[in-house]
């Protein structure tokens, strides 16, 4: 070789080899094809990482869920491409079709692979679609419609959880003691009816239901993380740090209660052990909802990473633009929010077919800081729900002047609370949702408010004792400026009417 040559001038000068999307892809593919789905999953999770927005690698990583049975993290990928990245994939909808056939939710089996068929009658998968409708056809046939059921009690549990978020608590409480009644294994439902019944502020009913969750079906993970945010909520210290020491040993596999953990850690106050779970789901591509963005932003920011914390806050915010202003670095605010700061929570109580919770919705419209535009909404506007009292009561709030003597009590009674329980949380909302429950009581028996104050510290007392916290009648009843035995007849009153 001379000493002129290339290779010679050359030398000393690499070549750099950046893989990028398409050859991760590539290996992925070629991973598939050798039925090597570990090894596919992974190779395709860096093509995703690498190029988020390519709907080819979402949908091929999406195929790979489904062949490990994966189905559920399958449509989590698959519903984003038809949602985000292209609508007009619609093979989609027969892989959408066969998991939720495996599923056994056949509703929506059925709906998707008859999409399919109309967008893409002469398509590919064609021929395999109206193969799995006759089968879907068959299956419904032999078990006499049992499973459509279960789509039934699916959707019943979605409405129980919507109304569980937006502080409906009655309205999920009978919704879910209605699919226990049909299902009384069921083990979901049990969980989220205890976290209702902890809400409206009836503590014991809501342990007593736990310990029957896990007396039946030991270990269960939403039970025992239910039981560390009643224990943290009620100040049991010694209860929440052997709780918490449990849960650091469990190793979840699911990312339901990979989810699950990492929420109820963050919610906890434990931010490492949140933010390691939390974090490792966003690492596999989990798409999650405003509460995963929500608890990754806090657990981030309160471990040290900020410029993660902002961007996880960003995703919150454009999945729920109700939460801009309560960003973890923001004491003030943060410390300051509650329902009445919450519009669509507001709207939809005002919507309720609960008259306590509507009568509820008007006194978080009346202090809250989106007042004039909850006023101006459909849900006042256009509601046809409102009795004669409550639009007596919305007057009352939209004018701030004089009202008929029993609302406007009413409200003075509510805001007494309000001097005391603000910002109004789901745990507070029990208190005041007590007292428009008894105020509707006692106007449909025609009995007026004569002693604001008795009628308040009654209600704060019996609030107390359902959630078994220890509580002074003198204490409460000197609060408010009344004697204890004076208090003392109003409990009674109250006791009797929540019979």
């Amino acid at each position: 070789m001379s000493k002129d040559s290339k290779a010679r001038h050359q030398k000393g000068k690499l070549l750099s080899f950046i893989p990028n999307g398409e050859y991760y892809f590539s290996k992925g593919i070629k991973a598939y094809h050798r039925r090597d789905f570990h090894k596919a999953k992974k190779y395709l999770m860096r093509a995703m990482q690498l190029e988020p927005g390519e709907p080819m690698i979402v949908c091929q990583l999406a195929i790979v869920h489904s062949e490990m049975g994966e189905y559920q993290e399958s449509n989590q990928l698959l519903h984003l491409i038809l949602e985000e990245l292209d609508e007009d994939m619609v093979e989609c909808h027969y892989f959408l079709a066969n998991n939720y056939a495996h599923l056994g939710l056949f509703k929506d089996a059925y709906q998707h692979a008859n999409t399919y068929l109309d967008l893409d009658r002469d398509g590919e998968f064609t021929e395999d679609t109206e193969d799995l409708l006759e089968l879907l056809t068959l299956e419904a046939e032999d078990m006499d419609d049992e499973l459509y059921e279960q789509d039934d009690l699916i959707t019943k549990q979605e409405q129980a959880r919507e109304l569980l978020e937006s502080g409906h608590f009655p309205k999920a409480v009978e919704i879910l003691n209605s699919v226990i009644d049909e299902y009384p294994e069921y083990w979901s439902a049990y969980n989220n009816l205890a976290l209702a019944y902890f809400y409206l502020g009836e503590v014991q009913k809501a342990s007593d239901i736990l310990e029957k969750v896990l007396e039946e079906n030991p270990g269960n993970l939403h039970a025992l993380c239910n039981k560390l945010v009643f224990a943290f909520y009620e100040r049991d210290f010694r209860q929440v740090r052997l709780l918490k020491e449990a849960l650091k040993k469990i190793k979840p596999l699911s990312i339901e209660h990979q989810f699950k953990l990492g929420a109820t850690f963050a919610l906890t106050g434990e931010y490492e052990a949140a933010f390691a779970w939390l974090r490792k789901l966003q690492k596999i591509g989990f798409e999650g909802d405003g509460p995963f963005y929500y608890w990754l932003s806090y657990s981030a920011y309160f471990t040290g990473r900020e410029e993660l914390a902002k961007s996880a806050w960003k995703k919150a915010i454009e999945i729920n633009p109700d939460k801009e202003g309560f960003e973890p670095w923001n004491d003030e605010k943060v410390t300051s929010s509650g329902f009445e700061d919450h519009y669509s929570s507001i709207l939809k109580k005002l919507e309720s077919d609960y008259i306590e919770e509507r009568l509820f919705g008007l006194f978080l419209t009346s202090v809250s800081s989106r007042r004039d535009e909850i006023l101006a909404s459909e849900a006042i506007v256009r509601n046809k729900k409102f009795s004669s009292l409550e639009r007596d009561y919305l007057s009352y709030v939209k004018t701030e002047q004089e009202a008929p003597a029993q609302v406007q009590a009413a409200h003075e009674t509510a805001e007494l609370f309000y001097e005391n329980y603000h910002p109004i949380g789901t745990v507070e909302a029990g208190l005041y949702l007590m007292w428009f429950t008894i105020f509707a009581e006692m106007t449909n028996s025609r009995q007026n408010i004569k002693n604001k104050k008795a009628w308040a510290a009654a209600i704060e007392y019996v609030w107390h004792k359902l959630r078994n916290e220890k509580v002074s009648q003198s204490k409460i009843a000197g609060r408010y400026g009344i004697s204890a035995s004076t208090m003392g007849k109003y409990v009674k009153s109250v006791n009797d009417r929540l019979q």
